[in-house]
């Protein structure tokens, strides 16, 4: 998802407006193996330090000490950072902006951080994950607009860059949702090995019609976005509330109704498809943006 998202922000959203970019073709997929080595080697660490409460949580989803050993896995862990971080540092100096090279640095940092610590805390483990989830859009704004800001086109970049963060904190707001839903599904493991998360702070119960009262808000958000914006594109109007406004209802409704870890596993699906339908309306923008 990560990949795609990115090679929309170029190909469907800046490239058809004819918006200056920083980096060529090749640069941009050395951008997106950058970010993906970074993302994947979180998820190995994550999986590393997750063995104990996933043996209860998700048994037949165990890799680590079963399929590779905690040695392969660190390993890994390693290589994809190193990897990652090195082509992170080729492209800071592309863009002339060597400082840049510390985003990457800085991504792999936190990714170690919450998997060792701060998904055990309350809240700031899922705060710090759905920011870094939002800054893999952000991040292809860093390196392709903000290097190719002149005094003559600063309006335009500007004005793109901010469609990139509105999508940021929609990427923002729906993972944070799907992580309080995933600490609710993994309830059991994660109080066997004493972690803090919301649910366990506040009780299942109250956890879900805390979830339930926030799903609101971002349905509220894109109805707004619709009244406010779309009105006048009866294309973009129709695949906004069917893709993403009713997914979002039907998402809703299903959490007051919940009570399973099956039920809680598809909630946390749909706010996935409601994600990715949510990255795939930026095919749209040339016939909002052009109208």
């Amino acid at each position: 998802m990560i990949a795609l998202v990115q090679w929309l922000i170029k190909y469907a959203l800046l490239k058809p407006f004819g918006v200056s970019m920083s980096l060529n073709g090749f640069e941009f997929i050395l951008l997106m193996v950058a970010t993906i080595c970074i993302a994947a080697a979180g998820n190995v660490i994550n999986d590393i330090y997750d063995v104990e409460t996933d043996e209860i949580n998700k048994p037949e989803k165990v890799i680590i000490g079963k399929h590779i050993s905690e040695k392969t896995a660190y390993n890994l862990f390693i290589i994809l950072n190193v990897l990652g971080m090195a082509i992170g540092f080729y492209l800071s100096n592309i863009v002339a902006k060597s400082g840049l090279f510390s985003i990457f640095v800085i991504i792999s940092v936190l990714l170690y951080v919450y998997a060792s610590y701060l998904k055990r805390t309350l809240l700031i483990g899922n705060i710090v994950i759905s920011i870094l989830v939002a800054l893999s859009i952000i991040i292809v704004g860093i390196f392709e607009l903000i290097p190719a800001i002149t005094p003559q086109n600063q309006g335009i970049q500007l004005t793109f860059f901010k469609i990139l963060l509105d999508y940021a904190l929609f990427a923002f707001i729906l993972n944070f949702l799907r992580e309080i839903i995933k600490d609710i599904e993994d309830i059991d493991g994660d109080y066997k090995v004493g972690m803090q998360t919301l649910p366990i702070v506040l009780g299942r119960d109250r956890a879900l019609k805390l979830l339930f009262a926030l799903s609101f808000i971002p349905l509220l958000l894109i109805v707004f976005y619709i009244v406010n914006t779309l009105y006048k594109q009866p294309i973009a109007v129709i695949y906004f509330l069917v893709l993403i406004v009713a997914p979002l209802i039907y998402t809703i409704i299903k959490i007051a109704y919940s009570k399973t870890k099956k039920d809680f596993q598809i909630i946390s699906n749909l706010f996935k498809l409601v994600m990715l339908f949510g990255m795939l309306s930026m095919l749209l923008y040339k016939y909002v943006l052009l109208s």
